[in-house]
């Protein structure tokens, strides 16, 4: 009795795990990067990494934009050994949760590059348990998936407008779909209840409505901005720092069952090189085609709030601003 029901069990998450494959879309493009400049943020592993091999591999300089310098430099190793030579990886500090650290590699960035292609806002944690601020005063969470790539991509905005035609990629998630308001006057949790999921769905809303505010500002520039979810994926963001029970759960479940590295990052690869999307902004991207999202993540009211509240939090300055 027992065999068979360990045997149904197996059958089960074998049978999930298929049908989350089967659903999975894979980038159909075959076009060549030859001569373009891409930036990965959190390229030293996971989606992110793959990413960085896809991208290399059709001739393109990749940046691994990374926290952790060596775990980054064993990465770029891989991806230059996949591509044989016909591309390039470079590795550069960077911890999107500090902007003092977004700043230099910024700088570093616009002194070192003379053009920027596709930008990939890809790093991301899952917060802790309890509510951690950052020493400039942000929420962890917050400081490292949104605000973070809201002051790197103004930084760069200058060298991505004068690189047109031109892509800017974020990394969201579907947990926005579990956010049922957003403050742009309490983005870090001062007052409101917090919990990592929380936090996490929040900053995951703020990806998709940062890319409708540059959407908007950047109309008639030749940059596009889209949003991706990469879907139910194998990857370390459960693991990094502490999290609870909950996330430990689910992190093992999503080792079973979710897609893997590379099947996660088609939809970050399609973002970026399609032909389809040529001149396609403001796009909530699911398995590589475009998806319904929630009415809150269409406010262009709320976009233009939560940009007005970011420039704040992160004093960005006049001189800062090239939209």
């Amino acid at each position: 009795m027992w065999t068979e029901v360990g045997a149904g069990v197996l059958m089960l998450v074998v049978g999930v795990r298929l049908l989350y494959r089967w659903q999975s879309g894979v980038c159909a493009s075959k076009a060549s990067l030859e001569g373009k400049t891409v930036i990965i943020t959190g390229a030293s592993a996971g989606i992110g990494k793959e990413a960085a091999k896809d991208l290399a591999g059709r001739g393109a300089r990749v940046i691994m934009a990374c926290r952790n310098i060596e775990k980054a430099e064993r990465a770029a190793a891989e991806v230059r050994a996949s591509v044989r030579g016909r591309g390039e990886a470079v590795v550069r500090h960077l911890d999107t949760s500090n902007l003092a650290s977004v700043r230099r590699f910024a700088e570093k960035i616009l002194k070192e590059e003379d053009k920027l292609h596709i930008l990939i806002n890809n790093a991301g944690i899952v917060g802790p348990p309890t509510r951690e601020v950052t020493e400039e005063g942000l929420e962890l969470t917050m400081a490292t998936n949104h605000y973070g790539h809201f002051l790197l991509t103004n930084l760069l905005l200058g060298l991505i407008k004068k690189s047109a035609p031109s892509r800017i990629v974020n990394l969201t998630s579907d947990s926005h779909d579990y956010v049922t308001k957003l403050n742009p006057d309490c983005l870090n949790f001062e007052h409101d209840y917090y919990s990592s999921m929380t936090a996490y769905g929040q900053s995951k809303l703020c990806n998709i409505l940062f890319s409708l505010e540059l959407t908007h500002k950047l109309e008639g520039t030749g940059v596009t901005a889209n949003s991706v979810h990469p879907g139910c994926v194998s990857t370390e963001i459960f693991y990094k720092g502490k999290v609870t029970w909950f996330l430990w759960v689910c992190g093992k479940l999503f080792f079973v069952m979710g897609k893997d590295a590379k099947l996660g990052a088609q939809t970050i690869v399609h973002a970026a090189v399609s032909e389809e999307l040529e001149g396609v902004s403001a796009r909530y991207l699911v398995d590589c085609k475009e998806a319904k999202t929630t009415d809150l993540a269409r406010s262009k009211k709320l976009a233009r709030q939560l940009w007005e509240a970011s420039e704040v939090d992160v004093k960005l300055q006049q001189e800062e601003k090239h939209y």
